[in-house]
């Protein structure tokens, strides 16, 4: 057993313009930290395309029709302000969307222990009927989506640790009581959801954080609100929206995580996995944008990830030795 890491070269040809923070250079960044030595035991794997059926279980038939409609034969074309695309935008963000069901798919058939999606475009903003900040299709949701269809499990998570809220994802689940999102993110900017009231059908569990909030704050929202909210739901599956833009280098948002803060956050996650899912996760990459505060933070979530079957097989040993202990105690007295 063992992590993957599915990533596709379509990826790294959506091409948004010259300037825009959403470029190729952030997956170069990653695959260059992933592609060394402490790495090594990563199986690369290529996606598939997604089938239409994966993406209209959260997008409607229009939106994507729409959305590859629109792809250019050359130059750029803009859906907004925020979100362009270039002729290979089309084939990254069917591979974007593949990877995920693909990684699903590995992980429910225990092929791995779980993986990690470093895929571009991102997903978390798109909406079942918009394409929006940077984003396309939403990768984590189809996913999600993908997992209750094909495999029937009654509970998926969706945790998201962007600097920006997750709108998308929130809209595609706030009124299906077998998803459950939880969102960190920084309060008061884009896309400007996220408030704490907003609870779907009690799904939904937002925590807005201010500006120049860190590595006690993410702490204390994981303690009281996060954790919590995960063993209360039980999920079956897990899947991380797994955003790098609160780092405090980070041009686009004022919160203060560090490289330290992903990897507990990650190991956190982790162990309520174990206890919940049999350790099932499926990690996708969303924003992130200092290129060397992304690969720093992707490579120990990464790192953390394929050192959580050691991780589990120590839990499992110690659980056993504590039984056995109380077994003799028992016997003795």
């Amino acid at each position: 057993m063992t992590t993957l890491l599915y990533t596709h070269s379509a990826c790294q040809e959506h091409d948004t313009g010259f300037g825009h923070p959403e470029c190729a250079a952030r997956l170069t960044a990653i695959l260059n930290a992933l592609g060394t030595v402490p790495f090594a035991a990563l199986e690369w794997r290529d996606p598939p395309e997604a089938t239409r059926e994966q993406l209209t279980r959260i997008h409607s038939q229009s939106h994507v029709e729409r959305v590859l409609g629109r792809i250019p034969k050359q130059k750029h074309y803009a859906i907004d302000g925020d979100t362009v695309v270039s002729p290979r935008s089309g084939e990254a963000a069917l591979r974007a969307a593949g990877a995920v069901c693909a990684a699903v798919d590995a992980v429910l058939r225990q092929e791995a222990d779980n993986a990690f999606c470093a895929i571009r475009p991102p997903g978390h903003h798109a909406e079942p009927a918009q394409a929006m900040g940077f984003c396309l299709f939403n990768n984590a949701a189809i996913g999600a989506a993908h997992a209750r269809a094909v495999y029937d499990l009654e509970r998926v998570a969706v945790i998201d640790f962007d600097v920006h809220h997750g709108n998308g994802t929130q809209a595609a689940f706030e009124h299906d009581p077998s998803y459950l999102y939880v969102s960190t993110h920084q309060a008061y900017i884009y896309p400007g959801t996220g408030r704490r009231e907003e609870r779907g059908v009690g799904n939904i569990v937002n925590v807005p954080l201010l500006a120049e909030s860190g590595s006690a704050d993410l702490r204390h929202a994981w303690h009281q609100d996060i954790e919590p909210a995960l063993r209360r739901f039980q999920p079956k599956l897990i899947l991380i929206s797994a955003g790098f833009d609160a780092h405090y280098l980070d041009p686009l948002a004022e919160l203060n995580f560090n490289e330290d803060d992903y990897e507990w956050l990650t190991r956190e996650i982790l162990a309520v996995a174990a206890d919940c899912c049999e350790g099932r996760v499926v990690s996708v990459l969303e924003g992130g944008y200092n290129l060397s505060a992304l690969a720093a933070s992707v490579a120990v979530h990464v790192k953390a990830l394929m050192e959580a079957p050691r991780a589990a097989q120590r839990a499992l040993v110690k659980e056993i030795l504590e039984r056995r202990k109380a077994k003799r105690n028992e016997n003795g007295s």
